[in-house]
């Protein structure tokens, strides 16, 4: 038997951590969206947080109908930021209260406040996860006939494009709570400090079937949901999670894992849900017992929480497909497709496109006014089949002409498939199911038998790669070199010995196929104008394809070109150099990555598939795909015009030694130089210690000047503990830059705080 060829996971993982080194400077990153989605029609705010978003100014989501705007963007604040905005916010309220000046003037002062007091109220000092600290608040439009599913956005920068996120185009009315704040870090032994504090009316929220619930979990938190319903009502609650949020940064495990329940008025628990199969977000159906109020609770499964424990969920009486056969056909003519779920009574499964070419697609059935969940089908070119029933031994195998794929399922408990092919010694068979990979719950087991029953080859569970999120590889796979002419078996199970209907697979069966597929990482990337920039790309082999891969872009835009790369026999990742021939700033654009290698006696070439490098459990990596590979170019010497220019500036005040900073300055300087005694205050003298005369004895006079022949050396004058360096004044200078800049000091206050600063070098 001959091994695969896909990498163990932790060899994977080195490949993916040296590959990082090429990325150089760090990239916009986005850990949340929320509200991760919208319904058709209406604009709304959605808020984001990540880090290394500075200057943020582009919304880039993918497909049509769907437009966004940056509304305005918090960075992280520093303490002594948080202290001059409270001075400012104590002017601006004392000239409010005194009064008299111009009505315009009190409007500007008042919307001023408030939007400081915004600023101050999102600080948090010592956050739960600092790469979520910087949040971006975005305009979103959705056209009414903005086709519905999932889409990524993005967030642009002028030195940068962040990773994506899923974000969602919904039909149903949506109903969200309000963003959860910045959550505080935990103290061990002190975790309830940095619980959210919700008044009991946020707690639980009244909606109306069916909708969309958009909310996000605190630590410890459930959120509730009461709704009305009528007895024999199907109702379908589908939650997505991590659909949304792969992986959560700095938590284990990686994910948000989302508990659901539906309980009655009197808090009889109806239906639960932990797992929807082998995924994390759960799904479960209810039918209505009677007329009445009903109550839906979410929370984590060990009631962690943050601001990226983001959900959707989707509830009312809707279609929804738990599982279709076949899980595939032929390319151009798939053939009927069975399907099973909820409310599906009305509804019909759309195939692909008649021109769809080989590989997984995603499809959903429509009846009525909605369409429901989107599941995967495979096309490919090989001949197809169906397995006949029994052939549950090798008495009873069903004889396959190879090459063919087989799709069957594991009709109850305890079922076992099983093949006959005929071969000669020598030759090479593969044996590989598809299941998981295409959302079917079966855990396949592989084993190949002689005719006289003896194991030739055997196989459970096969790491692939190109799986993305998924985390229990259970798909099998096998090659084996027959030992003689004649028949063997091929048999196929579950693992677990598992069946039903939704237990489907397909099974591959025949000779080695050589090829292979690409992903190119990151799925953005960032160049200096006239510079260079490298992406990394992993070719994932397939039935021991081993030859030589070039690597280049395919039709890059004007401006952008590539040097190509030979990816060598055995090798399975290689570093891709991207060059930009333009010195100006571009706004991002698609590359397309591609691989050329000649297989037998055929040319074959196959795009690259755009990737973001995502940990779980601070070990096991996965390449999780993305739709685009995102370009930009930018001039490092640029300097943007300033936000906001400076008012003129005042006379210069006496010197720090005659003239005191104003107290709140005294403050903040502290802070600075801690071991500095507060500016402007006199240090109060050490008065001596009194001489203390000795009984029986006369006191001798102190002498007034010094013994014959010693010359008093003068006293060091004391290091004056007051001045501030140059450095120091420099980073209060620069705050004060950025905070005006923000547009959240006025020109009095910056112009007063700026001549104290000069003052103090």
């Amino acid at each position: 038997m001959k091994k695969i060829r896909w990498w163990p996971v932790p060899g994977f993982a080195a490949l993916l951590a040296l590959a990082s080194l090429a990325y150089g400077q760090a990239r916009p990153y986005i850990g949340f969206v929320y509200p991760a989605g919208g319904r058709q029609g209406p604009t709304f705010q959605v808020k984001l947080g990540g880090q290394g978003l500075d200057g943020v100014c582009q919304v880039l989501v993918t497909g049509t109908g769907v437009t966004a705007r940056v509304v305005d963007y918090y960075r992280k604040l520093g303490p002594q930021e948080t202290t001059l905005l409270r001075e400012q916010l104590v002017d601006l309220k004392r000239e409010l209260q005194e009064g008299g000046g111009p009505a315009e003037k009190d409007e500007e002062r008042k919307a001023l406040v408030a939007k400081i007091q915004k600023r101050l109220d999102a600080y948090v000092n010592q956050p739960a996860c600092a790469s979520l600290s910087t949040l971006v608040f975005v305009e979103v439009t959705i056209e009414a006939d903005a086709e519905p599913g999932a889409r990524e956005l993005r967030l642009a920068t002028p030195t940068g494009v962040s990773n994506p996120l899923a974000f969602h185009v919904g039909q149903l009315p949506e109903f969200s709570r309000q963003p959860l704040p910045t959550c505080n870090f935990q103290v061990l032994g002190k975790e309830e400090l940095a619980l959210r504090k919700r008044s009991p009316e946020d707690v639980e929220r009244r909606v109306t079937l069916p909708c969309v619930a958009n909310g996000q979990i605190a630590p410890g938190e459930r959120n509730v949901y009461r709704f009305e319903a009528r007895k024999g009502r199907k109702l379908v609650f589908s939650v997505a999670a991590r659909q949304l949020v792969p992986y959560l940064a700095d938590a284990v495990p990686g994910w948000f894992q989302p508990v659901i329940a539906v309980c009655d008025a009197g808090g009889k628990e109806l239906a639960y849900n932990d797992d929807f199969r082998f995924k994390p977000d759960p799904t479960l159906s209810l039918e209505v017992p009677r007329d009445g109020e009903y109550v839906f609770t979410i929370t984590d499964a060990i009631f962690r929480g943050r601001e990226d424990f983001v959900y959707r969920v989707t509830m009312g009486e809707l279609p929804f497909v738990t599982s279709i056969f076949p899980l595939g056909g032929r390319a151009g003519a798939p053939g009927k497709i069975e399907m099973k779920g909820w409310n599906l009574e009305k509804a019909e499964l759309l195939p692909p496109p008649a021109n769809a070419g080989p590989g997984v697609h995603l499809i959903a059935a429509a009846g009525g006014d909605f369409v429901s969940n989107r599941v995967p089908f495979a096309l490919d070119t090989l001949p197809e089949s169906l397995d006949r029933e029994p052939n549950d031994a090798p008495s009873a195998a069903q004889k396959v002409r190879l090459p063919v794929i087989v799709n069957g399922r594991m009709d109850r408990a305890k079922d076992e498939d099983v093949f006959l092919v005929e071969g000669r010694a020598g030759e090479m068979i593969v044996a590989e199911v598809t299941a998981r990979r295409l959302d079917s719950p079966m855990d396949s087991l592989l084993r190949v038998t002689d005719s006289a029953g003896r194991l030739l080859a055997f196989n459970d569970d096969c790491h692939d790669p190109a799986a993305g999120t998924n985390t229990h590889h259970a798909d099998s796979y096998l090659m084996v070199k027959l030992p003689a002419d004649g028949i063997c078996f091929v048999h196929l199970t579950d693992t677990a010995r598992q069946g039903g209907q939704e237990y489907a697979y397909r099974l591959r069966l025949g000779p080695p196929q050589p090829d292979f597929s690409l992903r190119v990482v990151p799925s953005s990337v960032t160049l200096r104008g006239r510079g260079g920039a490298t992406l990394t790309l992993y070719a994932l082999r397939r039935d021991g394809f081993a030859g030589d891969i070039k690597l280049g872009l395919k039709d890059p835009p004007e401006g952008f070109s590539s040097t190509p790369v030979v990816l060598k026999a055995g090798q399975d990742m290689a570093r891709l150099p991207v060059r930009a021939s333009v010195k100006d700033p571009k706004p991002p654009v698609n590359l397309v990555a591609e691989g050329r290698a000649r297989i037998g006696d055929r040319d074959v070439v196959h795009e690259a598939v755009p990737a973001e490098d995502r940990m779980q459990a601070f070990l096991w990596r996965h390449l999780v795909p993305a739709e685009d590979l995102k370009a930009l170019v930018y001039d490092p010497s640029h300097k943007p015009p300033p936000r906001r220019v400076p008012p003129p500036p005042q006379e210069k005040p006496a010197p720090a030694a005659q003239a005191a900073p104003a107290p709140g300055m005294q403050d903040m300087m502290q802070e600075m130089n801690p071991a500095a005694p507060a500016a402007g205050k006199q240090e109060k003298p050490v008065p001596a210690a009194p001489s203390r005369p000795v009984a029986g004895k006369q006191e001798k006079p102190v002498p007034a000047t010094p013994a014959a022949g010693k010359q008093e050396k003068p006293a060091t004058p004391a290091p004056d503990k007051t001045k501030f360096t140059k450095q120091q004044v420099a980073g209060r200078l620069r705050q004060l830059k950025i905070l005006y800049e923000d547009w959240l000091l006025t020109d009095e206050f910056y112009a007063r705080k700026v001549a104290e600063c000069e003052a103090l070098q």
